[in-house]
């Protein structure tokens, strides 16, 4: 791996566990309905925008200078509203992934058991191209999932 994407990987590590899942860089209104965290290191700049709240849709992109260089998109639905609500699946999300980001990484497998709840997060590739599914379980049952799929882009 070359110093600039080993760079980059630990730029979208500390990114991620900077905005959403670190309660950082909520940016202010942006569009009607549209949430928005940025963080910014050096060169290198961040924006995670998405539409929703218990269902929702968005896109995370890093820049290096003035060019972007890495995407990720997501949708996100909760499967049996019954037995999870938004605020549930957002305590547990944030739970996971900041121990996940702990290990200076966001990909490759991961679960962890929260509350009585079990996350569960599964994908193919590295973070040059990937697609990844997530999901929370009660039973056995999923209750939540979020789909993603990201990698490198180029001009």
């Amino acid at each position: 791996m070359s110093g600039v994407t080993e760079a980059l990987l630990r730029f979208i590590v500390s990114a991620k566990a900077h905005s959403y899942v670190g309660d950082g860089g909520l940016v202010g209104h942006v569009v009607d309905g549209e949430h928005e965290h940025a963080y910014a290191e050096g060169q290198w700049r961040y924006r995670d925008r998405y539409v929703g709240g218990t269902d929702f849709c968005g896109q995370e992109v890093v820049w290096q200078g003035p060019a972007p260089v890495w995407a990720m998109v997501y949708y996100a639905t909760l499967l049996r509203p019954g037995t999870i609500d938004g605020a549930t699946a957002g305590r547990v999300i944030k739970s996971a992934l900041s121990a996940l980001y702990q290990e200076g990484r966001f990909l490759g497998g991961w679960a962890a058991h929260i509350d009585g709840w079990d996350y569960v997060d599964v994908n193919e590739g590295d973070f040059r191209s990937f697609t990844g599914l997530e999901e929370i379980r009660r039973d056995g049952a999923a209750c939540y999932r979020l789909q993603y799929a990201g990698g490198l882009v180029n001009e």
